[in-house]
């Protein structure tokens, strides 16, 4: 008899929420340092294992809410975003400077794609790869944790990122991080570059981290990918909200890891039960609102207006259901009703009004509701009792 492969052990997978950073950069969102603190303290209570808090070089208030995290969040690792620049990296120290070492780090970034090095930069290859050593080396003076991303990775030549990534790690950086900047790639390609940026880094016992934007909608699918071919830590942030149409979503990545960890063979350390609650105040403090089918975290996630989903339900609740609502801290299923709802959630409505009907005349009472026009709904009891009553009055 052939002997049966087990499976590979699982690995750990980092969480590192960018929220603070990357989400307070979404136009329209303006985040206190009491938001940011508050919000840090419900990612550190969710389990997240690093806290992007923000761009110290930006300004003073920034400076202030890295500094309150540090000093008021416990556990997560609090790292901050700076240019290729000394000047960025002694902001970052006065930020961080008196967080304990094994606590603080510094993501340094700088443009590499040919659109960027001319036009933005104007900047040859070999002056980019002076400027990474450079900025690199000097974090490490005072940062055990120092991570290289490559702005605008995804269209960067892959021979130039493997040289950006090998001075960078040449100089001391523990970290590469890849960001698909203005989110144009798909999973397969996501596949090949962090399959060719592992095998750079690992050897080297260097971690890889990824960044996806979700212009095409394809962030969270991006993210997944990188994670099968071997990325160590993963950007996100909650809601997905972030630089024009986002990032990929904490609560969704989560999910997704959660029900398919034989799939993807990792570990995390999110809390799922403080998903919802997590969503919610992020959509509050930001004032970006979760639309209402928003994956996991959406009100309509575990509501159904048709009338067969309403009847499986009722039946049992995984008929119609990815996960249970109590897995992320949510409020429980909702049976709204609508003009393709059943008799069996119609039932439940005329007895929550305190109206009983005999079959024959729910049937009618049915009948009556799903023929109801549009400005009959505004009132929704009204048109119930309404039902009800003619339902009464018709001769069976």
């Amino acid at each position: 008899m052939p002997k049966r492969l087990s499976a590979p052990p699982l690995s750990p997978l980092i969480i590192s929420d960018t929220t603070l950073r990357d989400g307070a950069q979404m136009p329209g969102v303006h985040f206190s340092v009491a938001d940011k603190v508050d919000i840090a303290k419900a990612l550190a209570e969710a389990g997240v294992d690093v806290i992007e808090a923000g761009f110290p070089a930006g300004s003073a208030n920034e400076i202030e809410a890295v500094r309150r995290i540090a000093a008021e969040v416990p556990g997560p690792v609090i790292m901050v975003l700076c240019r290729a620049m000394a000047a960025d990296i002694d902001a970052a120290w006065e930020a961080l400077g008196e967080a304990v070492p094994e606590r603080r780090g510094v993501g340094i970034f700088l443009a590499t794609s040919p659109l960027h090095r001319r036009h933005k930069l104007g900047k040859t290859k070999r002056q980019c790869l002076d400027m990474i050593t450079a900025a690199v080396a000097h974090a490490r003076t005072r940062f055990a944790r120092v991570t290289l991303s490559c702005e605008d990775g995804s269209r960067t030549e892959p021979a130039f990122l493997r040289q950006a990534y090998t001075a960078a790690m040449d100089a001391g950086a523990t970290g590469i991080g890849f960001p698909d900047t203005v989110g144009v790639l798909t999973p397969e390609i996501v596949r090949r570059r962090v399959t060719m940026l592992t095998q750079l880094a690992h050897p080297r016992r260097v971690k890889v981290r990824v960044h996806f934007h979700n212009d095409l909608g394809l962030a969270t699918a991006n993210t997944l990918a990188a994670v099968a071919a071997g990325a160590d830590i993963v950007h996100l942030t909650v809601g997905g909200i972030g630089e024009r149409a986002g990032n990929a979503a904490l609560e969704e990545t989560v999910m997704a890891l959660t029900l398919h960890q034989q799939q993807y063979r990792r570990t995390i350390s999110v809390d799922t039960t403080k998903l919802t609650a997590l969503c919610r105040l992020v959509a509050e403090r930001s004032g970006i609102a979760l639309p209402a089918n928003k994956a996991v975290a959406g009100a309509n996630i575990f509501a159904t207006a048709a009338g067969v989903h309403q009847d499986g339900l009722l039946k049992h609740p995984d008929t119609y259901l990815p996960f249970r609502p109590e897995l992320v801290g949510a409020d429980g299923i909702r049976l709204p009703l609508s003009p393709l709802s059943g008799k069996a959630a119609l039932a439940l409505r005329f007895a929550a009004l305190g109206v009983t009907l005999s079959p024959e005349e729910l049937a009618q009472a049915s009948r009556i509701v799903k023929n109801a026009d549009k400005t009959d709904w505004r009132d929704e009891d009204a048109l119930l009792r309404r039902a009800a009553a003619m339902a009464r009055e018709t001769p069976s």
